[in-house]
């Protein structure tokens, strides 16, 4: 097993959400929301305003876990391609999952301290989902054109 393997197959960290997101092109960290840390990717060659693809989600009072009724304090906001790819990702087992202010939107939720219930792949592939939905066109085919073709491809 290569070393990058190994890594890609072990639970995932908070601190792993940082390398993922700087690993991929264009990415800026910055503030949206108001306050709210997050990573942003844009196109140096346009003047398009970077769109945030992964968002330090800020406590709410109506943020409340269901099962025990204590408030989400560390959650992050992803995106999916569309609803169906959102459904995919919220109804598979797993720790990642929406709440009513999403619905009708793309985005969804996953709290920092349930990221080991997945692989390092496996958040790397959710982060570069939402990095790709948010990405400018050109920027997000030149990314895919790129990209290693697995061996069953």
């Amino acid at each position: 097993m290569a070393a990058e393997d190994a890594v890609d197959d072990r639970a995932a960290t908070p601190e792993d959400v940082d390398a993922i997101c700087r690993s991929l092109p264009h990415v800026t960290f910055g503030t949206s929301w108001g306050s709210a840390p997050t990573y942003f990717v844009s196109d140096p060659a346009t003047k398009a305003k970077p769109k945030g693809f992964l968002i330090f989600r800020p406590a709410r009072a109506a943020d409340v876990d269901p099962a025990t009724g204590e408030p989400y304090d560390d959650l992050l906001v992803l995106f999916a391609a569309d609803q169906g790819a959102k459904a995919g990702v919220v109804e598979s087992p797993g720790p990642f999952f929406t709440i009513p202010h999403f619905d009708g939107h793309d985005g969804f939720l996953v709290q920092q301290s349930r990221l080991g219930e997945v692989t390092v792949a496996e958040l790397r592939e959710v982060i570069t989902d939402s990095w790709l939905r948010m990405a400018p066109s050109k920027l997000r085919r030149g990314f895919l054109e790129a990209e290693p073709k697995s061996d069953d491809e």
